[in-house]
């Protein structure tokens, strides 16, 4: 059974209402699901066949508070990310300009920087938009496991 880890970044808990609104439609298409509120880089490092990040972003462009020690972390540490596959979920708001997801680019970045190769495209859900996260990241899981079986099938 292949496995997934949700790694959550949140302050006000959007991130994980997220994380737990789709981990049902993974566990559906077969996968035994994780969801780690306070992520490590273990988390990455013993992650099994795929890891999503749902991360929200604060003040101007900043990680939440949960997520600073991982992110810390993974700059000290620079581990070899090569053998990582990951889908990544930003929360943010559009009306703080340049900085709307900076906490998911910054991530982003960095995991690529890292050796990680993210499977599909960035979902970057605005607050500005989309009342309920949920109704954008819904839609965006369900089509990234097809992809993803289609590629393991394939």
């Amino acid at each position: 059974m292949p496995t997934l880890t949700i790694l959550v970044g949140t302050m006000y808990g959007g991130a994980l209402d997220v994380a737990e609104q789709v981990k049902p439609l993974f566990e559906k298409a077969g996968y035994t699901v994780a969801i780690s509120e306070q992520p490590t880089i273990e988390d990455l490092t013993g992650a099994g066949d795929l890891v999503l990040f749902c991360v929200s972003t604060t003040g101007s462009g900043d990680f939440p508070g949960n997520f600073v020690p991982f992110v810390r972390s993974l700059k000290e540490q620079s581990p070899s990310l090569s053998k990582l596959r990951y889908g990544l979920i930003a929360l943010g708001d559009s009306s703080y300009g340049d900085t709307f997801c900076g906490a998911g680019r910054a991530l982003d970045e960095l995991l690529e920087e890292s050796g990680a190769t993210r499977l599909g495209d960035r979902l970057e859900i605005d607050a500005m938009e989309t009342f309920m996260a949920d109704d954008a990241a819904v839609p965006w899981v369900d089509d990234w496991i097809e992809t993803q079986q289609l590629m393991v099938a394939s």
